[in-house]
């Protein structure tokens, strides 16, 4: 049943990132609540707020991310519309997020990253491919002697000209 399991990967990754990224950041909100230490002057309960927050509501993208995931391999085919934007811009997330990974974490962060980058541009491009239409046939072939409008009309064949002749 399972045809093509690139999305039920995708899906499980993101959730799997979607509640890693909330606990992080939750955690990170408790541990600044708790030194009950200011940076530059910055009050340490908005930052931890904020934290907080900010940690909830990147989950919950990544969460929602992981739907779309979740309903393009349920149903079998490419996701259109909103989902698609959504996933797009989980791809240039994940290809933001590895650079900085890159800078300031390392080299394990930075290949998570770019896996997770990787397996969206595999789901986006692998029900893209599937989705299209492997050749038409042409419309003269009916015998009105004429082609539809949005047919593209083959250019004729270029030839060299012919060589003068002497007489």
């Amino acid at each position: 049943m399972v045809r093509r399991p690139v999305a039920w990967i995708v899906a499980v990754v993101l959730f799997a990132e979607g509640l890693g990224v909330a606990a992080l950041n939750w955690f990170m909100g408790v541990v600044v609540d708790r030194q009950d230490m200011s940076l530059a002057g910055l009050d340490p309960d908005v930052m931890s707020t904020s934290s907080k927050v900010g940690g909830i509501v990147f989950g919950l993208y990544f969460v929602l991310c992981g739907v779309v995931a979740l309903l393009v391999a349920l149903r079998d085919r490419a996701p259109a519309g909103f989902g698609r934007i959504l996933l797009i811009s989980a791809a240039v997330v994940h290809g933001l997020l590895g650079a900085v990974a890159w800078g300031l974490l390392g080299v394990p962060q930075f290949a998570f990253m770019v896996v997770v980058l990787a397996l969206i541009v595999l789901l986006l491009m692998t029900y893209d491919a599937r989705q299209r239409p492997a050749a038409q046939a042409p419309e003269d072939a009916k015998g009105d002697g004429g082609g539809s409008p949005a047919a593209p009309v083959a250019p004729a064949p270029v030839t060299p000209p012919a060589a003068p002749t002497t007489p």
